[in-house]
């Protein structure tokens, strides 16, 4: 299972009614098809932005920083957004002018609105540098350690859906182009391997 597998797990049951609590009372099963697309749609943007030695270097710095792995072990200050200024951060560094398009696309796959949307993605972005800086902690990994373990992350969630193999391209694009399809290939992969690890 895949550190991104993990954590979607982690954020399931109990966890995933405080968080659809916390964005005011959406229907779970929106909430779940919402994580599965906007938590690989984060970590395909950090492994584009981790692909040069620089790029590599500042997110070693930010999670040396400001991101040990503790926020995992109290998501109820998470749910009540107390991080939501540090996911705000993170978003605008990994998605640049693409998170616009990453919440259009979540919306209209899950069926959460888009301002519904853009305050899960602001919860859960320090979720995920906190799961890297748990990694990157534990494994005593360096810059270039850390785009290898994207690298991995990304090749090992492409095996539950493979249509994250060129999202992190879209991210990339400029134009009017959808990625809503791609998501949504995404979120099929991901809930259906997980259903299938749970049967």
């Amino acid at each position: 299972m895949s550190d991104l597998q993990a954590l979607l797990n982690q954020l399931g049951g109990s966890n995933l009614s405080d968080l659809t609590r916390a964005l005011g009372g959406v229907d779970e099963s929106q909430a779940r098809s919402a994580l599965a697309m906007g938590l690989p749609a984060i970590l395909a943007a950090l492994q584009r932005n981790a692909a040069s030695p620089e790029g590599a270097q500042a997110l070693d710095r930010a999670l040396e920083r400001d991101h040990d792995g503790s926020v995992l072990d109290n998501l109820g200050a998470v749910f009540s957004g107390a991080r939501s200024a540090d996911g705000e951060g993170i978003l605008r560094h990994a998605l640049g002018d693409r998170r616009g398009a990453v919440e259009q696309a979540v919306s209209r796959q899950s069926g959460l609105d888009a301002s519904q949307v853009s305050k899960l993605l602001a919860m859960v972005a320090p979720l995920v540098m906190g799961q890297l800086g748990r990694q990157r902690r534990s494994g005593g990994l360096d810059a270039g350690g850390l785009g290898d373990l994207l690298q991995r992350e990304t090749q090992a969630v492409t095996r539950d859906a493979p249509a994250l193999g060129g999202l992190a391209g879209l991210l990339d694009r400029d134009g009017d182009g959808s990625i809503a399809d791609e998501l949504g290939g995404i979120a099929k992969g991901i809930l259906g391997g997980m259903m299938k690890r749970n049967r």
